[in-house]
């Protein structure tokens, strides 16, 4: 699946759907933020519930660049994340 851009406060995050599986399913998927590269790569992951399109594409494609970054602002830092694999 292709990723998605977002720049926020002047650095460009990359976006893309985890691919970790809840046990909400189709009524809760996980977003990975992420920047830079190395140890300088920071990664943060937040989840949200679809309003229309249940298909995991579909409904990330739907999302708004203004959506996009309200997710952001709610995400939280990798280390809290079984989709990050709780990595710093």
């Amino acid at each position: 699946m292709p990723a998605r851009s977002l720049q926020v406060d002047g650095h460009k995050w990359d976006i893309h759907p985890s691919g970790y599986i809840t046990q909400y399913t189709q009524d809760e998927y996980a977003l990975i933020f992420s920047r830079g590269a190395g140890k300088e790569r920071e990664v943060r992951v937040t989840r949200y519930s679809p309003q229309g399109t249940r298909s995991r594409e579909q409904a990330f494609a739907e999302l708004s660049d203004a959506q996009l970054k309200e997710l952001f602002e709610q995400s939280q830092p990798s280390f809290t994340s079984p989709e990050a694999g709780y990595e710093r």
